[in-house]
């Protein structure tokens, strides 16, 4: 983690030094000996990166290199703010000599991490005599031992499926996997199937290993060959071992529970030791990574855990409290179901406040105990040292690019669905992603999310239509855990700025000394305060109610917080841009709204480090009078108004990569001419200039293209008049909507065309008509059509004419009667999800699940693949549905 920040600080003397001469004259040698350091301490950095990734003994040392580098980046940025406001030299520089103390960490953190390593030697056990090595028990061990496994609620479906697998034939030796996320009780599961009278009837060798973070596969042979003989094997070599464990298994019918399986080199050592060949035997995985569990076994899928339902949580709750039989006072029941249902369908916290509560009351159940915990479950789960121990075993597994962008998911409020796109966009103007050769700053932080989904620190929460990830989450006792360790204790990370019982927490006298900060309530008084934060790089209000700001309060945040480099603030509405907003320098990501906000100030253009404007407004349009291709960082420029942009005229504009929306009128072939590296734009207004244009057919990297026909009054009388050509749209684009168009339904024959398009999304009346014959032989690749507010009666399909269509989504199509036969038994069809649709399209659809579910053996299935229905429970009227 310390070597991101290195990185960032010695990306920006970079950028520096290659783009902004005026601003750095006078400080050119200062600025390249500080660039040659930073490289020297990255590079040391590098080298100890495996010896710190061997205990919490080198924390400490991590966060002193952190808060030198943010020192050296404070003064560095204070400097550049002094001399962007009031000119001059930049004189600070000479006299603090930032390359001279970059110069002197390296050698006072060598003589750290060398006497961090002797200590941890110090400390280390004396290896044992191999002729003496006997079966030993971890801490881990420990811990798992003294779990409670009597109280068992759910899981029977679970545990009935994966028995299911269990006694499936094989050609081969079968690895099942369970996965999910620390607490969610794959463990107790897997205990649950060994104790199985049914299991132990079927298998006669059932055997336990445990593995956890540090695998000692000598032991695990051990502990299997312990099943087959009395014998003394520890005296034997590793390879000995592997080759009996081999031979006792080879025909034995046996169930291998390996319980907490973290890397895939782990399991290839057990693997390594397994009879293949043998169809009798079975394995049973559990794992907090998907890519692990998935790597076991490129037939069978990781069964991924569920959560335990609202009823099944209270129903445990009960059980820890007052035990079996005995459901408590009525009293408490309200306030337990508050309970269960806070802890979101995760066994541990509910096992941990069932304990408090035990611990608090024993057998005289008080009231107002149970108050207090309801008002706190998320501290209270966190406070448990089990709950941050299973949390820390994932957390100190992460490599150390990860763990910022992990940690900052703390940011957001409980309970929150976080964008995705949002997410990622943050992570990199925080700094915390770093580029990689062959890929986006913005590829990477996709990586890195789909990296943390995998193991189950991250939950999905929606999804687009082509299967990425939309929006995101993460369980209340995660986020507890991110913010104790991005706190300022910790990590100085980050801090959550709260309000309770009337005093602000941290007080107003410690934001001076915070990195960044993310306040959710009571923002207005909190800024009434005027906190000062010199330090202070980010802030952040994703409340779920909207502020409206006095317009006292537009300089508020630039005044009070000079080296800001993220503004997101989408929920407080301004009466207007902040006009002192564009003397930070150093911003990186503005999100704002207002509704009158009508234009982004010419003086945005001296914000040479920004990277994503995103503005929410509720004006038609928005001019934009910065000159873009002055920009060089600009990536991401987005609103849902019209923007109406300034004539490009110098170079530049090649990193941008997001324009929505831009005004019909301003698409200009030397915009995009210079802008070539788009890969999602939006246009709005009249597109009938459009339709013989050929600029777009240019764009090459454009995947996601929206057109909305924005023509007052919106009518079919001002309709579209017809769809480009296929030349003369982008020749990569996957995903195309169209709004307002009101097209003839023969247009799409035209759409069919576009042989590399994946998704196509077809809202407010996008096409005009009642009937639509879709022919067969185009689109080739399209996997989702979504059809939402149109007059369509009558829908017919001859051939095939969607061979590849996954996701089928109608919405707000009153009047369509049935979807086509063919579209229907498409083999590749997994979803119909309707809404506001008549009751004759639902029988359509209930039709095509029952021919679904007929072809796949009416069976859950362990592979992809299995179709699904899904029916929102708004209808069209009666009338609609003879």
């Amino acid at each position: 983690m310390a070597e991101a920040a290195v990185t960032f600080l010695l990306e920006n003397v970079q950028k520096l030094l290659v783009e902004q001469a005026d601003l750095i004259s006078g400080a050119e040698k200062e600025l390249n000996d500080l660039q040659d350091e930073l490289g020297l301490l990255k590079a040391f950095l590098m080298d100890y990166e495996e010896t710190r990734k061997k205990g919490q003994v080198f924390t400490q040392f991590e966060r002193h290199i952190r808060e030198a580098v943010y020192e050296a980046e404070d003064i560095l940025d204070a400097c550049l703010t002094h001399k962007a406001k009031y000119g001059g030299c930049i004189f600070n520089l000479k006299h603090l000599d930032l390359a001279k103390k970059a110069k002197e960490l390296r050698p006072q953190l060598q003589s750290i991490f060398d006497r961090a390593i002797r200590l941890r030697e110090e400390l280390l056990p004396p290896i044992a005599d191999p002729s003496a090595a006997t079966l030993g028990t971890s801490d881990d061990d420990k811990f798992k031992k003294t779990q409670r496994e009597d109280n068992v609620v759910g899981f029977a479906d679970e545990e009935a499926t994966l028995i299911k697998y269990l006694n499936e034939e094989t050609d081969q030796l079968d690895v099942i996997s369970i996965v999910g996320m620390p607490g969610l009780g794959k463990t107790t599961l897997a205990r649950k199937i060994y104790r199985n009278p049914k299991i132990q009837l079927e298998f006669p060798t059932l055997i336990w290993v445990y593995v956890s973070q540090k695998l000692k596969v000598r032991e695990v042979f051990l502990t299997i060959l312990q099943k087959f003989t009395h014998d003394d094997m520890s005296s034997k070599e590793d390879l000995v071992l592997k080759e009996l464990v081999r031979s006792h298994l080879d025909k034995e019918r046996f169930l291998l529970f390996v319980d907490d399986l973290w890397t895939i080199e782990d399991w290839k050592l057990i693997e390594a030791a397994l009879p293949k060949n043998n169809k009798l035997g079975k394995v049973l995985i559990t794992s907090r990574h998907m890519g692990v569990a998935a790597q076991t076994n490129s037939t069978r899928k990781p069964h991924a855990l569920r959560f335990l339902t609202f009823e099944e949580s209270w129903e445990l709750l009960q059980l820890e409290v007052f035990g079996k039989n005995n459901t408590g006072p009525k009293e408490l029941e309200g306030l337990g179901m508050q309970i269960a249902r806070q802890c979101g369908g995760v066994p541990l916290p509910v096992v941990v406040i069932g304990g408090t509560l035990v611990e608090k009351s024993g057998d005289h159940h008080e009231k107002s105990d149970w108050e207090k915990i309801s008002n706190s479950v998320s501290s209270s789960v966190h406070g448990d040292k089990r709950t941050e121990s299973i949390i820390s075993l994932s957390y100190d597994q992460l490599p150390h690019h990860l763990r910022d962008c992990f940690l900052y998911l703390g940011m957001f409020p409980e309970d929150t669905e976080i964008p995705a796109l949002k997410l990622k966009h943050l992570w990199i103007a925080e700094g915390f992603i770093q580029q990689k050769e062959g890929k986006s700053v913005e590829e990477v932080a996709e990586d890195n999310l789909d990296d943390l989904v995998s193991r189950n620190l991250v939950m999905v929460g929606r999804t687009k239509a082509n299967g990425d990830i939309k929006t995101c989450r993460v369980h209340d006792m995660i986020r507890e855990f991110c913010l104790n360790e991005a706190s300022f204790a910790k990590k100085n990370l980050f801090q959550e700025v709260k309000k309770t019982q009337g005093v602000f927490h941290p007080a107003i006298t410690e934001i001076e000394k915070r990195r960044r900060l993310c306040i959710h309530s009571n923002v207005t008084e909190f800024l009434l305060k005027k906190p000062k934060g010199p330090k202070v790089r980010s802030f952040v209000c994703f409340s779920k109610e909207t502020i409206d700001l006095p317009p006292d309060y537009t300089l508020s945040i630039p005044d009070t917080f000079d080296l800001l480099r993220v503004v997101d603030a989408t929920p407080l509405k301004f009466t207007k841009f902040p006009p002192k907003l564009t003397k930070l320098i150093h911003l990186r990501y503005i999100a704002l709204s207002g509704s009158e906000f009508k234009a982004l100030p010419e003086a945005v253009s001296k914000l040479w480090n920004l990277q994503t404007v995103k503005i929410d407004t509720a004006l038609r349009e928005f001019e934009i009078k910065v000159d873009i291709s002055k920009m060089k960082q600009l990536r991401h420029l987005k609103t849902k108004a019209a923007i109406k942009l300034k004539e490009v005229r110098g170079g530049g504009g090649e990193n941008l990569q997001t324009l929505s929306r831009l005004m019909a009128e301003c698409c200009k072939e030397e915009l995009f001419n210079r802008a070539s590296n788009l890969k999602n734009l939006g246009i709005r207004g009249n597109l009938n200039a459009l339709v013989n244009a050929t600029y777009l057919g240019k764009l090459e990297y454009l995947e996601k293209l929206k057109l909305v026909h924005d023509v007052l009054p919106s009518t079919a009388d001002n309709a579209l008049h017809r769809v480009p050509d296929p030349p003369s749209f982008p020749p990569n684009l996957r995903m195309l909507t169209l709004s307002s168009t009101y097209l003839g339904w023969d247009n799409m024959t035209r759409l069919g065309n576009l042989h590399n398009l994946q998704v196509l999304k077809l809202k407010e009346m996008a096409f005009k008509g009642t009937l639509w014959q879709a022919q067969g032989g185009g689109f080739p690749q399209l996997e989702t059509l979504h059809i939402e507010r149109t007059e369509l009666e009558i829908w017919t399909a001859s051939a095939e004419p969607f061979p590849k269509l996954k996701n089928l989504i109608l919405k707000n199509c009153e009047k369509l009667q049935q979807i086509p036969y063919v579209v229907g038994k498409g083999e590749s069809l997994q979803l119909v999800d309707i809404e506001s649709v008549s009751q004759t399209l639902v029988r359509s659809a209930k039709k095509i699940e029952v021919e679904k579910q007929q072809m796949q053996g009416g069976e859950v299935r362990a592979t992809r693949g299995r179709f699904k229905l899904k029916i929102s429970p708004a209808y069209a009227s009666s009338s609609t549905t003879n």
